[in-house]
């Protein structure tokens, strides 16, 4: 491999990892500006719609599926096992989970919180 060839590499090696780095950057930046939803307004948003929402993890109803409840009702969250960073809690720990909106229609309506984040 001539040096022309390995200069080449190496610069887009060091491309691709700027490019990583940025879009890690934005994604984060993007989680952190969304605004703070409550539960009755996230009810009332679009399938894919971000929202941040701060409230309690009042039970689990089911595998990485819990309730989550703020002072304007309760709604269903998908919480992969590995955003809780091996921390307990109970339904007293205040939360804010940032993810989006989705909504099934079959068999019946059913909307639920896809949670990309918990902070504690």
């Amino acid at each position: 491999m001539n040096v022309f060839n390995q200069a080449l590499i190496a610069a887009t090696l060091v491309t691709a990892t700027t490019f990583a780095v940025a879009d890690t950057a934005v994604n984060k930046s993007a989680i952190t500006a969304v605004s703070t939803t409550t539960v009755k307004q996230a009810l009332t948003l679009k399938d894919d719609s971000k929202v941040q929402l701060k409230g309690y993890i009042v039970k689990a109803t089911g595998d990485e599926k819990y309730q989550f409840r703020d002072h304007t009702g309760s709604i269903n969250v998908d919480i992969d096992d590995e955003l809780w960073n091996g921390k307990a809690i109970s339904a007293k720990t205040p939360v804010v989970i940032t993810g989006e909106v989705d909504i099934d229609y079959k068999p019946a309506k059913r909307i639920e919180i896809d949670v990309d984040a918990v902070q504690f």
